[in-house]
């Protein structure tokens, strides 16, 4: 696959998870986010599933096992960290804006070049810390430049943020090592549907936590469950799993991160959402970034420092 493929899978991953972020909000006006988050990856897993299944039937065996033998604790870094950023994102959304999280959570696009750097000793091009710094004010622009407060929802957020850097790194790591991206993908759903049930159900047996819903609370809740479960899940972090073996970490974290912008033209299309000024002059940032990335040298240009 090209590296101009692959940015196109992380572009298309980032406008159904632009799509999804309303879903994951109203969600919550019927059940909790442990349950929520849940059943959304029980389903999101079982959906990608038969294609893990075939994945693994196209390759060699022995290899297989060799592979996932080897790769066990990588396989289960992504899924802790997929599980701690949804986590963490999923509580915020509680007590904090769709504006401020969006914001807040796109930190991830400056924190992997800075966690490549730092930590791994990894030399990112040039290009990447202009267009990271660009699609960051873009994203602030296109929140209207302002915040309507900052409390504990925010820092959750910020978390989050934190969490998501790391599980674009470790996706772009394993994804390439194991040539297994779908199996990897369907892994980190069951891994973070599992432990969501147990954040669920073990404070519920002490009297304390999320309350059971009803049938009826399940069932208004349902079409945001399987949206976010099958397209904004199932397809999405597939689609984000497939195109990072063929793109940088932190092209990634750029070209991702415009699920804030097609957050924003979803909502003006669909509920006659309107962007201010600012919001435009945002939107004309993030694009220039992702032209910086997709024209920068390709992912063999970086190198150990």
């Amino acid at each position: 696959m090209s590296r101009t493929s692959a940015n196109l899978l992380l572009l298309c991953a980032g406008a159904i998870w632009g799509m999804g972020f309303v879903a994951q909000q109203t969600a919550m006006d019927d059940i909790g986010p442990m349950l929520f988050i849940s059943l959304r990856f029980l389903l999101a897993g079982l959906a990608v599933l038969p294609f893990a299944l075939m994945e693994l039937k196209r390759n060699n065996h022995p290899e297989i096992v060799k592979t996932l033998t080897v790769h066990k604790s990588g396989f289960l870094a992504v899924g802790l960290a997929f599980f701690l950023g949804m986590t963490f994102q999923q509580i915020g959304l509680q007590t904090t804006s769709v504006t401020n999280a969006g914001f807040l959570t796109a930190l991830y696009v400056i924190l992997v070049p800075f966690i490549m750097t730092g930590f791994l000793k990894t030399r990112q091009p040039f290009i990447i810390w202009p267009a990271s710094t660009l699609a960051l004010i873009g994203i602030f622009l296109l929140s209207g430049g302002s915040f309507a407060g900052f409390g504990t929802g925010d820092i959750l957020i910020i978390t989050s943020a934190l969490f998501w850097a790391g599980h674009v790194i470790f996706t772009g790591r394993v994804g390439q090592q194991t040539n297994l991206p779908v199996t990897m993908a369907t892994l980190q759903f069951l891994i973070t549907s599992l432990l969501a049930f147990v954040c669920f159900t073990v404070p519920m047996m002490f009297g304390f936590g999320e309350a059971m819903p009803t049938a009826g609370q399940l069932s208004g809740a349902l079409p945001e469950i399987v949206y976010a479960g099958i397209i904004a899940g199932g397809l999405g972090f597939t689609l984000q799993a497939i195109g990072q073996r063929h793109t940088s970490e932190s092209a990634a974290a750029v070209l991702i991160s415009t699920e804030s912008l097609f957050a924003a033209m979803f909502g003006a299309i669909f509920l006659s959402e309107r962007l201010p000024a600012l919001g435009y002059a945002g939107c004309g940032l993030i694009f220039t970034a992702i032209l910086m990335v997709e024209l920068m040298p390709g992912k063999n240009s970086t190198q150990k420092a």
